[in-house]
């Protein structure tokens, strides 16, 4: 199966132009090698962990709370953890995010 013009590929092929090979195997806790392998179609495993690490990694959405880019992760961070209790401004966010169409544990939301 070819991986050519997938979303996540185009993410960690970016990614690698901004810095090196290593510096993003780094990253996402892989070998500098995995990342060759699979930037150049012959990795022969499945490449659903790096996809997954990729995506959460360097995948963007819009938050319209922040009214910016974050990543997923970042993303559900927010809307996972428990209500914040000591800041006004944090609890706000964490609101926002509770009825976010990018609220990952919602139905109809833009990644799982």
């Amino acid at each position: 199966m070819s991986l050519k013009n997938t979303v996540w590929l185009t993410l960690l092929t970016e990614a690698v132009e901004k810095s090196s090979k290593q510096a993003v195997a780094d990253e996402l806790g892989v070998s500098r090698t995995t990342i060759s392998l699979v930037m150049n179609d012959k990795y022969p495993a499945s490449t659903d962990k790096i996809e997954a690490l990729v995506m959460a990694l360097y995948s963007r959405v819009d938050c319209p709370h922040l009214s910016e880019q974050i990543t997923i992760t970042q993303c559900k961070r927010h809307h996972s953890e428990s209500a914040p209790t000591s800041s006004p401004r944090a609890m706000r966010l964490w609101r926002a995010c509770q009825a976010c169409p990018n609220n990952g544990e919602k139905s109809g939301a833009k990644y799982e």
